[in-house]
């Protein structure tokens, strides 16, 4: 009989891109495997993981609002419905082990397989635990991180550092310059930035943008501008006015390979996708860290780099002023970009999904 696995978590690409890496390799060791993915009804992992030749079953749960809204009073009735699908869902597929990436349906996922015997493993992508991740370490067998320091958050014994997984064709980057810049339409003469604010864009990095667009294209910098759905209109009207072909716009970039074979410089969010991305690619990176995110942990994976003079920071509430500044000054600093590209490839870890896959499939022997 061949092993069986369902991988649950989700809400943002920073967790569904590693779950679909794990997956990946898990087939890729054993191609009869077979995995069950299960994600949140009306996150982007209803999408993207049936793209990645996955089947997925959404559970009702909600995550819990910082403010006073009205959609709280529905958590509690939508949590234990949650549980309930979440246990009949593990019953039905009889998984050998389980694992949680973090995200909201990751919590009811993983509960109802400790409860019903099945092992667990949890990967925590960022350098500050999530809150799902911390309720379920007691249960889980193995804890697969990619920070160190995370005994602060979890058992010792149960931790493995590996990395965060992330696409396969991402470590193909350098391969991809020539076929980038035929893809891109881009002058192999121009220096080119890539900036990116995650899978649903960043509106400080776009109004940053929006704002110095004519600073670029006086530059002479080629600009590779991932906005995110939500901007993109907006985002069009603003390069159509300073009528340049060098910026190019995109809601959303799936070749990101060929984006980051012909960035000579990126900004990005530091979501832990993303800061393990820029790793293994060693492109030259400034930081802007998403103030908001859960115990501001963005801002503590951007700092692990920064410290060790890996990446450059451009905070969040300076970013409309500071960061055109910073990108023109990074390109046109060929040295910085050569010693921040040496030290940030330090941090790479290009065997992240198999070991954890390894380490799964330990769990069944």
């Amino acid at each position: 009989m061949p092993n069986r696995y369902i991988i649950s978590g989700g809400g943002t690409g920073g967790h569904i891109y590693p779950a679909i890496a794990i997956a990946n390799e898990l087939k890729a060791l054993d191609p009869a495997t077979e995995i069950l993915f299960v994600g949140a009804e009306g996150k982007m992992e209803m999408e993207k993981v049936p793209r990645a030749g996955y089947q997925i079953v959404g559970l009702p749960v909600v995550g819990i609002k910082r403010d006073l809204a009205l959609s709280n009073l529905a958590f509690p009735f939508k949590l234990g419905r949650s549980l309930l699908k979440a246990r009949d869902v593990v019953r039905d597929f009889k998984p050998d082990a389980a694992i949680g990436v973090g995200g909201y349906a990751s919590g009811p996922v993983l509960l109802a397989a400790s409860l019903l015997g099945i092992p667990t493993l949890i990967q925590e992508q960022n350098s500050y635990a999530g809150v799902t991740n911390k309720a379920l370490a007691r249960w889980a067998k193995r804890i697969c991180v990619a920070y160190p320091g995370m005994d602060a958050f979890f058992p010792a014994g149960k931790i493995i550092m590996t990395g965060n997984p992330v696409r396969s064709d991402i470590q193909f980057a350098d391969q991809q310059v020539d076929a980038g810049r035929v893809f891109f339409g881009l002058d192999p003469s121009r220096p080119t930035l890539l900036v990116i604010g995650g899978s649903q864009g960043a509106r400080t990095l776009n109004e940053s943008m929006e704002a110095g667009l004519s600073r670029y294209v006086d530059a002479g910098v080629q600009v590779i501008w991932q906005t995110g759905p939500a901007f993109i209109d907006r985002a069009r009207v603003a390069v159509s006015a300073v009528g340049s072909p060098l910026i190019k716009a995109y809601d959303f970039i799936y070749d990101m390979d060929k984006a980051y074979g012909v960035a000579d410089a990126v900004v990005s969010r530091a979501g832990a996708l993303s800061v393990s991305e820029l790793c293994l690619v060693g492109r030259p990176a400034i930081l802007v860290p998403f103030p908001m995110a859960a115990e501001d942990h963005q801002t503590k994976n951007a700092m692990a780099l920064v410290d060790r003079n890996a990446a450059l920071l451009v905070n969040d509430r300076n970013a409309r002023t500071d960061l055109v500044t910073a990108a023109l000054d990074l390109l046109g600093n060929a040295p910085q970009r050569q010693e921040l590209s040496r030290a940030i490839k330090l941090f790479a870890k290009p065997n992240a999904a198999r070991d954890i896959a390894q380490e799964v499939i330990k769990l069944t022997l």
